[in-house]
């Protein structure tokens, strides 16, 4: 098995994560007591110049102390072709910027390994990949049409609206049928969002929680439950939701069983899953999130799961 020396991160800036809930952070710490060199960059700081990719990259040392967890060396500009890995994990917008960051990595994958498949990340967003599994989801519309909207809402009652390319619970309203909001809302998404939205049926099972399963290799390995605030329709942490202990139901290990395979065939190494009450809402593959809090629960330690994944697949 090839022996992996070399990280590079690509991320948004170490110095603004909150290490207590960062999946990146726990993959790094994993990383340095494995022994490899870790090394960071953010996504501005690539060039691709003569059909070589480099970028400035800084020597990166974690440590998991809060006000005090990192320290950078000097930069140097590297070629990337020369890292064993690189960890594509700056968090969405998926806008032009993320994808053309997953064309430049293509240029140096699969010799070095990116994480997850640049080619596939690009290929899959978020909100539009699950619905090649449309029988495991809530009815759901994707448009820009105001009128399909309406229509959608008339029909389901109470529905989700959110920006296709959105992430974090941001931009995502809850709309019933007698809302006098709405036209307002279509209003705004209109002048916001060049792209379509996305509109779901409401699962009321969301007050009971939203379930962050996460996948390895098309394998779970751990789950968190997310419950929304008391004033709140959104789960996501950072707005407020609680996180609880959970184990998986038959149903979700069948949603599991059910999108295994897809998820190899695309070299998606780790992926998170949303998951409320029978249905799949989201695959997220770009910054999957929830290791730390599953090893808070007392879960698997998927930040190890997740590297012993990468040496065989580097092997």
């Amino acid at each position: 098995m090839a022996r992996i020396k070399n990280v590079a991160v690509q991320m948004d800036h170490v110095s603004g994560i909150g290490i207590e809930g960062d999946s990146t952070f726990a993959m790094g710490l994993e990383a340095q007591a494995r022994g490899y060199r870790l090394f960071h960059y953010t996504p501005n700081r690539l060039s691709l110049r003569d059909g070589r990719l480099h970028a400035v990259v800084e020597p990166m040392e974690l440590r998991d102390i809060k006000g005090d967890h990192y320290t950078l060396g000097e930069a140097e500009r590297v070629d990337l072709s020369t890292m064993d890995v690189v960890l594509l994990r700056q968090d969405p917008p998926f806008d032009m910027a993320y994808i053309t960051s997953t064309h430049l990595l293509e240029r140096i994958h699969p010799r070095t390994l990116v994480v997850n498949d640049p080619n596939w990340v690009r290929n899959s967003p978020e909100k539009i990949f699950v619905t090649e599994f449309a029988d495991l989801m809530p009815k759901t519309l994707i448009t820009r049409d105001a009128g399909e909207i309406a229509a959608f809402r008339q029909e389901m009652g109470d529905i989700i609206l959110k920006p296709l390319y959105g992430n974090g619970g941001a931009g995502v309203f809850h709309s019933s049928r007698d809302d006098r909001n709405f036209s307002s809302l279509l209003e705004m998404f209109g002048q916001m969002f060049r792209e379509p939205y996305i509109a779901q049926q409401y699962l009321p099972a969301v007050r009971k929680g939203d379930k962050r399963i996460i996948l390895v290799d098309g394998e779970p390995v751990g789950a968190i439950n997310r419950v929304p605030a008391e004033h709140d329709s959104r789960s996501n942490m950072h707005v407020g939701g609680r996180a609880e202990a959970t184990e998986l139901t038959a149903r979700e290990r069948e949603i599991c069983a059910r999108i295994g395979p897809a998820l190899r065939e695309r070299g998606f190494i780790l992926v998170g899953i949303d998951v409320i009450g029978d249905y799949m809402t989201e695959i997220n593959v770009t910054s999957p999130t929830g290791i730390r809090e599953v090893r808070k629960f007392g879960g698997a330690d998927i930040a190890a799961l997740f590297w012993d994944a990468v040496e065989r697949k580097r092997g």
